[in-house]
């Protein structure tokens, strides 16, 4: 089991930077592959990156590619999600999640409880 706790989110003009870090808790960390995922009001939470265990393997939702980066350091039991060209529809709760590997929600048992990232225009 892994518990998980985010950082990072805030208000960001359109055009800026964010990066999102996951602390997890406990020795199996690494052990998990990784995703962030996010939630808008009044929408779906949406797969945004996900990452293999060893971090070798990444790939992202096509709303994202090219402006996002995740990445995970299994010594300091942190991933990260690096966001750049920040646009308006960016705007949610993103959480991340631990489990195995694939953009479906239930193929992460063990969520974080968000941090808000909000861009405006």
């Amino acid at each position: 089991q892994v518990q998980l706790v985010e950082s990072g989110g805030g208000l960001v003009q359109a055009g800026g930077s964010l990066r999102l870090s996951c602390a997890g808790s406990g020795r199996t960390f690494r052990n998990y592959a990784m995703g962030w995922f996010r939630q808008a009001p009044g929408k779906e939470r949406e797969f945004v990156a996900g990452i293999t265990t060893s971090g070798t393997g990444r790939y992202y939702a096509d709303s994202v590619k090219g402006r996002v980066t995740i990445s995970r350091d299994n010594a300091k039991n942190t991933l990260y999600l690096q966001m750049n060209s920040l646009k308006p529809e960016d705007t949610a709760v993103y959480y991340c999640a631990a489990g195995s590997w694939g953009p479906r929600r239930d193929e992460y048992p063990y969520w974080g409880q968000g941090t808000q990232v909000t861009v405006s225009s």
